[in-house]
This record gives structure tokens, sequence and C-alpha cells, in this order.
């Protein structure tokens, strides 16, 4: 977006040696990347999209304990 100054958020579940994570932008809800590679793309959901996958993964819905 312009005018807008990312604002990048390491998972809360990354581990000390930056394995497998995302990180979000806390600026541009909706935006996430690679936190292994910062310079790569990043990918950009609709809030509500974005929301929607959050709830989802938060109730299990994927597998995983929630958050």
């Amino acid at each position: 977006m312009i005018g807008t100054t990312s604002r990048w958020r390491k998972s809360s579940h990354s581990n000390a040696e930056n394995g497998s994570c995302v990180e979000v932008d806390d600026a541009t809800p909706g935006r996430v990347r690679d936190s292994k590679d910062p310079s790569g793309p990043a990918l950009a959901f609709t809030p509500a999209a974005w929301q929607s996958f959050v709830s989802a993964v938060r109730s299990g819905e994927f597998g995983a304990s929630a958050i």
C-alpha cells in the first residue's frame, strides 16, 4: 500500500534458530511473508479472509492445537 510503512511481527511460535515461521504486517492486516525471506514476496488477503483463517487455526480446524 502506498504511504503505509510495514510493521512486520514474527510469529510467537518461531523457534530460536529462525525456523519455519511467518511474519504478519501489523500496519496492513492480511499481509504475511516468510520470515526466512524478508525481501521476498508477501501474500495479501482481505481483512475478512485473514480473520477467517486466524479463527480456523485457533479452533484447530487444520489439525493443530489452539494458539
